[in-house]
Order: C-alpha cells, then structure tokens, then sequence
C-alpha cells in the first residue's frame, strides 16, 4: 500500500515539474528569453542528502577502523596461544621459537607477524614450561606504552 502511495506522489511530481517545464519555456519563448534551467523536484533533496551521506559513512568508517590493527593483533595473539597449548599438550612444553608453530601450514604462514609487519618478540622460560609474547605496537619500539603483551 506504502508502495502504491508513494508512486502515486512520484508520478505526481513528475506531471507537477513537467507543466512547470512547459510553461517556463514557453514564456522564453514569448519573451525572447534565454533558456533557463529548471531544477527537477527531487535535486534539492539529493543535493541535501549526498553529502550528508558522505559525511555520515566517513565518520562511521573511521571510527569503526580505528581500533581494527588492535583487534587484528590481538585475535593473532589469541591464535598463537591456541597453537602453543596444543604444542604444550602434545609436547609438553612449549617450542624454542615461535615459528616453529607454523608446522609447514600454509595458514599459519604469516602467523608471527603482527598487523604492521613486526615480528611477535616470544620469550620462553628455561624450563619451557611458560612463555611471554610481545607485539612492539605501531611505533616499532620495545617497551614503549602501545606495547601488546601476554604471558600464558
């Protein structure tokens, strides 16, 4: 029914601007006027509504963006603890390096990389049996506050 309506109302407004077309151009016409340009009904709305869009989805992408390399490093951590408790559990102890997590899957290929391209800093205890990991964070430097770190 809203369908109904609502095309009812275009139609309207189509036959609205096309009368009003007509009769601009024929008053040129009598008058010796130049043509004039006569705005279809539904420009101004759109002319309203584009950069409102635009501004709207700028600001929702940045913000929803904007935590994303946390996220990404942090799901990579969660997966990398994962890998090295099913290492401990059939080892029982955790791996010398980090990339031998990797076991030849080609899945888990770029795995000790965190989202902006470090390496992940695996430091194990002498007796193999715990482990701390490091992301450097976006500025690339050890030990500064944007640090990610975990212990199991």
């Amino acid at each position: 029914m809203a369908d109904l309506i609502s095309g009812i109302l275009e139609l309207y407004l189509e036959i609205q601007y096309w009368i009003k077309h007509k009769k601009r151009r024929k008053f040129e016409k009598e008058n010796n006027l130049p043509k004039s340009i006569v705005w279809h009904p539904m420009t101004k709305p759109l002319l309203i509504a584009f950069p409102i869009f635009i501004i709207t989805f700028a600001l929702i992408s940045y913000f929803s963006l904007k935590n994303k390399p946390l996220e990404n490093t942090n799901a990579k951590i969660a997966k990398i603890q994962t890998l090295l408790s099913s290492e401990k559990k059939q080892f029982g102890f955790y791996p010398k390096e980090l990339k031998d997590i990797i076991r030849n899957n080609p899945l888990h290929k770029n795995i000790t990389k965190d989202y902006w391209g470090n390496d992940f800093i695996y430091k194990i205890s002498k007796d193999s049996l715990n482990y701390q990991l490091i992301s450097i964070g976006k500025d690339q430097k050890p030990n500064t506050s944007d640090d990610i770190k975990t212990t199991n």
